[in-house]
């Protein structure tokens, strides 16, 4: 006699999401390099935090430096560096944790790839629409400047495009809204992706 017959099984998605009380979703920050991507998403995990909500920011810091260190920027790195970081996000989804991706990801394909990967139910694009000239402005690496002088090649919004996306869930434009005023828009969409688990 069995008594344990599912002892082998692994416990699923609605498992995880009924331990934690929410709903697993990807929440994908795309623009230009300073548009406010990673500052928006810090912030909204902070709110998160504090209405009781697991999170977990994907960024180039954390990425780059670890799971995709061995990838450059060649157009077939650049993809194979999306590819890995929608198939790490689908994980956290799958975990029931809200989590926040900050990558340039400059063209619709790649967006499509990383939503197909992560399934189009869980994911939510976020176009941050700084302009150009106000990315340029703050500019606190000095990735512009390079750029502009030819010492950083396929720089995105100056050397290689950046493909507006064509259906995105949310528009932040940073220049004109605070991060306050963003992350009150992210959390009412949120809560109403969350459906039946209200904050």
């Amino acid at each position: 006699m069995n008594i344990y017959p599912i002892f082998d099984k692994m416990l699923t998605r609605n498992d995880k999401e009924s331990l934690l009380g929410q709903r697993g979703m990807m929440i994908w920050f795309t623009g230009l390099s300073g548009s406010g991507k990673s500052t928006i998403a810090i912030a909204l995990e902070r709110e998160l935090q504090q209405r009781g909500l697991l999170c977990r920011i994907l960024d180039g810091d954390n990425i780059r430096s670890g799971i995709n260190n061995n990838l450059g920027f060649s157009p077939e790195d650049r993809v194979e560096n999306i590819r890995r970081i929608a198939e790490v996000g689908r994980l956290f989804v799958d975990t029931g944790i809200i989590t926040l991706a900050a990558f340039i990801s400059p063209t619709n394909d790649l967006r499509r790839m990383a939503a197909r990967i992560i399934g189009e139910d869980d994911f939510m694009e976020v176009y941050v629409s700084t302009p150009l000239e106000e990315c340029e402005r703050r500019d606190v690496k000095g990735l512009y400047a390079k750029a502009r002088r030819g010492e950083i090649k396929e720089f995105t919004g100056i050397s290689a495009p950046f493909e507006v996306p064509e259906h995105p869930a949310l528009t932040l434009d940073t220049s004109k809204l605070s991060p306050e005023e963003s992350v009150r828009l992210l959390v009412d969409m949120i809560e109403q992706r969350q459906g039946k688990h209200n904050f």
